[in-house]
């Protein structure tokens, strides 16, 4: 998901934002962007990673807390920064609002200063506690952390998959690394657009540098993995001047100076779900992962590998993995 320096403010579309917050967006370096409907909100969302949403529950509480619990039900939204500020009655209506997920809640009578104050707090704070890529605004180490231990916790089949570009190093030499983030930026939209589409409930996550992985429930892995890899091959060439597409390759230097034939960038994804493994931390799954996309990149162009081997319990009580493992698909 791209960044976007804007600060979203809905309010159903009954009055102009206050002037609260347009110094609060012009100190901040933010664009105020006006939103007058939900679905509007998720669309602006959906293209580009605002720095924050207010909410205005006032002239509409119920569509406010509703859109509130929608964004923040949806892994892909859920880690943007979400202020709702709600009228003093009914008293009910703070509560709802932090169960409908909001990161704060103020009511409309709270003194600009300390307004001001929280909605500083509130940026700061999702700085602080959601690590997010710069490039990419997806979910950092900390999240994929916790989506995983969710996943192990609740026990249900899901597949982890760890995708990682090939030559992306010698790309990023012969072009720079203007264009090198631009290919980050493209992977990240392949990977969060097939996983959205193709796999309710699936989460996409940034460890750094030319590294993803994304979780989906094992029923939608084959086909989500298929399609990224689809849509990777098929835009991947046009990172590239017209005769390194055309020919299929560039001429670059390794670290001894010998020339050798660069190819254009595949895409390696190692997969482990927990059909055959039972993980009970997070490291497992994850070191597992790490060893599938190792083999994956031992494999000609853009593939992914699963592992399918069962780990049967040994008399000593250590395991012995049995030899099998699935190759590109």
């Amino acid at each position: 998901m791209a960044a976007e320096d804007s600060l979203l403010f809905f309010d159903g579309g009954r009055n102009a934002p206050p002037e609260l917050l347009h110094r609060f967006a012009r100190d901040h370096g933010l664009a105020l962007v006006p939103v007058s409907t939900s679905e509007q909100v998720v669309q602006r969302v959906n293209r580009a990673f605002p720095a924050s949403l207010i909410l205005d529950a006032g002239p509409d509480p119920t569509a406010a807390l509703e859109l509130c619990a929608r964004l923040k039900k949806d892994p892909f939204s859920a880690i943007m920064p979400v202020a709702i500020i709600v009228p003093k009655s009914p008293s009910d209506l703070a509560s709802l609002g932090l169960e409908a997920g909001a990161d704060e809640v103020l009511q409309e009578n709270t003194p600009e200063r300390e307004t001001y104050l929280r909605f500083d707090l509130l940026l700061r704070r999702a700085a602080r506690d959601v690590s997010v890529h710069p490039t990419t605004r997806l979910p950092g180490t900390t999240q994929i952390k916790r989506d995983l231990s969710r996943r192990i916790e609740d026990g249900g089949r899901f597949a982890l998959c760890y995708a990682d570009l090939d030559n992306f190093k010698e790309f990023n030499d012969r072009y720079g690394y203007t264009r090198g983030d631009r290919v980050i930026l493209l992977l990240s939209m392949i990977l969060r657009d097939m996983v959205r589409a193709l796999a309710p409930g699936g989460f996409v996550g940034h460890i750094g540098g030319d590294d993803f992985l994304f979780l989906v429930p094992l029923e939608h892995m084959e086909r989500t993995c298929d399609e990224v890899l689809l849509v990777f091959d098929e835009l991947i060439p046009f990172q590239y001047s017209e005769d390194d597409r055309k020919s299929g390759y560039f001429l670059g230097r390794d670290r001894r100076g010998t020339i050798h034939r660069i190819p254009l960038m595949t895409l390696s994804i190692g997969v482990v779900t927990n059909q055959f493994h039972e993980f009970t931390h997070t490291a497992q799954a994850s070191e597992l992962a790490g060893e599938m996309k190792s083999y994956a990149k031992t494999l000609p162009g853009s593939v992914y590998v699963v592992d399918r081997r069962r780990f049967e319990a040994l008399e000593d009580g250590g395991t012995e993995p049995a030899p099998s493992v699935e190759g590109p698909t």
